[in-house]
């Protein structure tokens, strides 16, 4: 229903320089997937109220983020709606981050944020719903990445289930309509900024909802092993713009999704890449959790998989030779082209290549100033032969 509005009010996303898909695409994902989570919640009676804030706050999100699809909003316009939504978590929800956990060895009390908490989780819950903005690249991959994530949350004892279940199962309803299951299907709808500042607050939200207090269901340190990639492939970013001197919310195309398809990895490929390592990611906090590994060996290796990976990316051309595909700065249907002009048969109109020796006796007038012309060579019928250079 949302795609017929959609081509009607203009809110498509059209191809450019900095976006490869074929044709408008409708930008109504996120509008779908808040409208799937609330109606269906209240039609099967599921208990929202104690939601309010992440309902309300959502709608802010989508709403800012609609009007950002059409008329594309400044940075600033989002940041701010952005606070707002944490805001009403913290102050509405009773959503915050109190603790960092049990960082410090031999110390068996948590590390306290005291008057930090509110502007900690504010900047903590700006962070994720950016870092997922900037990884919603390729057909798929961003709601992917937050299916996962949803699910290793089911993988615990937790009073949200259903919740979970629901915003999954809305999730999942979006790549069915997003996911391109043959490689020449364009896909009929994308999540769109109003779906990836959605998702990142779901995200955020849950993280620090499901890591707090007495009966936390997972310790902080956990939390950022499930959404490693978007996190990690943000920060690395910021910090590469910073490096060259220009804003670190400038958009461009060096992500870790980009890298791989420079590197000839088609869209489908990617996807699986980045979600097998999600996954691998996830796996890792929650066996981590299960086995009850103390939370500073777990930060500990979150910090050496950040530093591996900011190595490898400052070197990618390295890394894609080692993987033995070689970058181009062309996208696959760009290569093909150049491939199929190559091969393009010219037809070339004139007689046929003279033979060596016609050619040196040229050069030889030439060069030794003799004008006149040679005795005629007979010319060759026309035909359609390759098309040859110019005299050396």
């Amino acid at each position: 229903m949302l795609r017929k509005i959609a081509f009607r009010i203009d809110l498509l996303d059209r191809p450019d320089s900095r976006k490869q898909h074929q044709g408008a695409i409708p930008l109504v994902g996120g509008l779908g997937i808040y409208a799937g989570f609330v109606l269906t919640g209240l039609l099967l009676g599921i208990p929202l109220y104690d939601y309010a804030a992440l309902i309300v706050g959502g709608l802010i999100l989508v709403a800012v983020g609609l009007v950002d699809d059409l008329h594309e909003l400044p940075p600033q316009a989002r940041f701010v709606a952005q606070a707002i939504a944490a805001l009403l978590m913290i102050y509405w929800g009773g959503v915050e981050l109190t603790d960092l956990g049990y960082l410090l060895p031999g110390i068996d009390h948590p590390v306290k944020l005291a008057w930090l908490c509110v502007p900690f989780t504010v900047f903590a819950t700006i962070g994720v719903i950016n870092a997922l903005n900037m990884v919603d690249g390729v057909d798929g991959l961003a709601g992917s990445v937050v299916l996962n994530a949803l699910l290793a949350w089911l993988s615990h004892d937790l009073a949200d289930v259903s919740v979970l279940l629901l915003l999954a199962s809305a999730v999942m309803a979006f790549l069915g309509f997003n996911w391109r299951f043959k490689l020449d299907k364009k896909p009929l709808m994308f999540l769109g900024d109003a779906g990836s500042l959605l998702l990142g607050f779901v995200l955020t939200w849950f993280m620090i909802k499901l890591s707090q207090g007495e009966h936390r269901a997972m310790a902080p340190t956990t939390a950022p092993w499930l959404v490693a990639i978007p996190l990690i492939d943000t920060i690395v970013m910021m910090v590469r713009r910073i490096r060259k001197g220009r804003s670190p919310f400038t958009a461009d195309r060096e992500h870790f999704h980009h890298v791989l398809q420079y590197a000839g990895f088609n869209r489908r490929e990617t996807v699986f890449i980045i979600l097998g390592a999600s996954v691998v990611f996830s796996a890792i906090g929650i066996a981590g959790e299960l086995q009850r590994v103390p939370e500073p060996v777990m930060l500990a290796a979150f910090l050496a998989v950040f530093a591996t990976y900011y190595a490898l990316i400052m070197r990618s051309w390295r890394m894609m030779r080692f993987l033995k595909r070689s970058i181009c700065r062309r996208h696959k249907h760009d290569r093909r082209q150049l491939q199929d002009r190559r091969q393009q048969q010219i037809p070339w109109v004139g007689p046929e290549r003279r033979q060596l020796a016609d050619r040196r006796q040229t050069l030889d007038r030439r060069t030794s100033g003799d004008t006149a012309p040679s005795s005629p060579t007979p010319s060759a019928p026309q035909s359609t032969g390759k098309k040859v250079g110019a005299l050396r």
